[in-house]
């Protein structure tokens, strides 16, 4: 995939991550998810803590993962992560999770997320941070 609105993060599976069958439990796919959307906001000039700090917090509303094929213990993993769509206060996400070496994609996800307050409240994304999520929305399919 090589469009520039695509963040690629790359990790490779923990002993941690897998089931005694050796193969990622399916849970840590979200893990995977969230570390890669943090390295997106860094690399946007927005690293998560410094939203949270200012009182931004981006809670996920929804989640959708499809499991295609395992990863296992000591696989290099590539993260291929992007914007579908941003509003004033909401964002979503698409990835596919892919097995680095083979290049076969393991699980196709998206989750949602809305700004909201630290009591949960609605609000809308802070313009900076809006500007720069739209700036990198990928409107071509994959």
């Amino acid at each position: 995939m090589s469009n520039t609105h695509v963040f690629e993060h790359h990790l490779r599976v923990a002993a941690c991550d897998c089931t005694i069958g050796n193969h990622v439990y399916y849970s840590r796919y979200l893990d995977w998810l969230e570390a890669a959307r943090n390295e997106l906001l860094r690399a946007l000039g927005h690293p998560f803590p410094a939203l949270m700090e200012s009182g931004v917090m981006l809670p996920a509303i929804e989640a959708w993962l499809q499991y295609r094929g395992p990863a296992r213990f000591d696989d290099r993993i590539l993260v291929r992560l992007w914007i579908a769509e941003v509003s004033r206060i909401k964002i979503t996400f698409a990835a596919d999770i892919v097995n680095a070496d083979t290049g076969k994609t393991l699980v196709s996800a998206t989750t949602v997320h809305v700004c909201t307050d630290r009591a949960d409240k609605p609000q809308r994304l802070p313009p900076a941070l809006l500007q720069a999520l739209q700036s990198r929305v990928r409107t071509e399919l994959a």
